[in-house]
């Protein structure tokens, strides 16, 4: 699996002109599946994205996770991370997990990132979404469970 995780004051998506998820302080996850993927890289992504030390403390350094600063996630499907673009000019999405796999992966993810203490809001599997936020920092951070161990 591979994810995106932003570091945002606040962030929302929507859908056909409905918040359908929102946070405050916290982290935007954009997280996609591969056809590989299983329950357990989506277990280990939700323990990593909860560990993450993205948070600055009293003395500014980036010491804090999510929890410790009392912050929520907001976790939103994106096939799009496993666009392969080295072979012309439009992206090749056949490494991303097929709609059915995908969504019970995402699920597991949203359900493994709750288990970590964390409230989580949602967008909606396969939707046209228009996401917005404010990237605190900015702090952007690339994951990809293939290379987590």
């Amino acid at each position: 699996m591979r994810a995106v995780v932003q570091r945002v004051s606040s962030a929302s998506v929507t859908v056909d002109n409905d918040v359908v998820g929102a946070i405050d302080q916290g982290v935007l996850i954009l997280v996609a599946a591969a056809h590989e993927d299983t329950e357990a890289d989506a277990i280990a992504l939700a323990k990593k994205v909860a560990g993450l030390r993205i948070f600055t403390d009293e003395t500014g350094k980036m010491n804090l996770d999510v929890r410790q600063v009392g912050g929520a996630v907001l976790a939103v499907s994106q096939f799009t991370l496993f666009g392969d673009c080295r072979k012309g000019r439009r992206p090749s999405f056949v490494h991303a997990a097929r709609p059915e796999p995908a969504v019970a992966l995402y699920e597991q993810f949203v359900e493994a990132t709750r288990k970590q203490g964390l409230t989580v809001e949602t967008g909606v599997f396969q939707a046209d979404m228009q996401v917005t936020l404010v990237n605190d920092g900015p702090v952007t951070i690339l994951l990809d469970t293939t290379r987590l161990f």
